[in-house]
This record gives C-alpha cells, structure tokens and sequence, in this order.
C-alpha cells in the first residue's frame, strides 16, 4: 500500500486539494519542490502525455511513488485552447491574473462561451511503472468576463457553472472538491487505489 507519495506538482492549490482528498486513505503528500525535483518540461500536446512524463520525472527523482496532474480549461470558441497551454497561456512568468486577461480578451465579442476543464491524473508506483494508473474528469460550464469569488485559483473567478448560478471561485472549497474535474478524476483514483487493497 502506498503510505505517501510525491505530488508533481508545485501548485499550492493543487497540493491542497489532494492533500484533503487522499487524506482518508492515510496517504501523505509531499510537494516535490520540498525534496528539491526541479520542474519538468511539458513539451506535449496532450494532457495524458505531460501527466506521464511529470509523474516519472518525480518518481525517477526521488524513489517515490508519483503522482502527477495535467489540467486546464478548454474554449469551445477557440478550438479547445488554451488547453495543455493554459497554465503559460499568457507567456511567462505564470499569472493566473495575465492568463484570464488573456481568455476574456480572445473571447471578445463572441457569443459562444462554453468551455470545460479537464483533468488527467497519474499514479506511478516507481518511475518504471509498467501500469500507471491513469483516470480523467471534466467539468462544463461558461466563460464570464466579470470574476467573482475569492476560492479555488487559476480561472475559477471567471469559470461560470450554470447548474449552480455561481463561479467555481464562489464554490467552498469542499464543494469543488466533490464535484470539479480533478474531483472526479480523484474519486475514480480513489476507486482504484481501493479495489487493489480489496
């Protein structure tokens, strides 16, 4: 049984919505940037493929199972963009602030707002790991040019969910726990891990 993993990730946001979603199963999540793994390059075009080569770059670093996400918002009206891209998608250095300057800006004066997220997760076991465990979630709703919210990071202030009448940024945090992309995705992970100890 994994009792504690490296998370490929340097994203505090992210290590706190893991860090509560995996704490039911007694597993510690440790933040790579604390066992000094340096950032991996994401040189793909799919979110699959850049979870994989993150996950084994943190595993292959430290000895550890690894646990690595690729996730971002995908526009309808802009082909699926910003996509694998959407963390840089205003450039460097990362800004969520520049980044959703940027989204209102290319969706100006078109009518079509839908988008959703997507998440790939993957589980390596060692950085060789034949078998990762590999599951994924989406999560639809709209583009809205006014923020509202203080919660969540990333595009959640301007990320709208008509099924609740808010942004993902006026959710509580255990609420977009249960029902975001990475949400998903983790409870299908959360399934595995758990028919394996079965």
């Amino acid at each position: 049984m994994i009792e504690k993993l490296v998370l490929a990730s340097n994203n505090a946001g992210k290590l706190k919505e893991f860090a509560a979603l995996l704490a039911p199963l007694g597993i510690e999540v440790i933040p790579q940037g604390r066992l000094n793994v340096p950032e991996c390059a994401e040189p793909h075009y799919t979110f699959l493929e850049n979870a994989l080569e993150k996950a084994r770059h943190a595993s292959h670093m430290t000895g550890l199972p690894a646990l690595a996400d690729d996730s971002g918002i995908c526009v309808e009206a802009l082909g699926g963009k910003p996509g694998v891209q959407s963390a840089r998608f205003a450039g460097e250095p990362k800004s969520d602030e520049r980044n959703n300057a940027k989204l209102v800006e290319k969706l100006h004066g078109k009518a079509n707002r839908r988008a959703y997220y997507y998440c790939v997760l993957v589980l390596v076991r060692h950085a060789d790991d034949p078998q990762p465990l590999v599951v994924d979630g989406a999560w639809y709703g709209e583009v809205v040019d006014t923020p509202s919210g203080n919660g969540g990071f990333g595009y959640d202030p301007h990320f709208w969910l008509p099924s609740h009448g808010c942004t993902v940024a006026d959710l509580p945090a255990e609420v977009k726990n249960g029902i975001s992309h990475r949400g998903q995705a983790m409870q299908e992970l959360l399934a595995k891990l758990q028919a394996q100890l079965a």
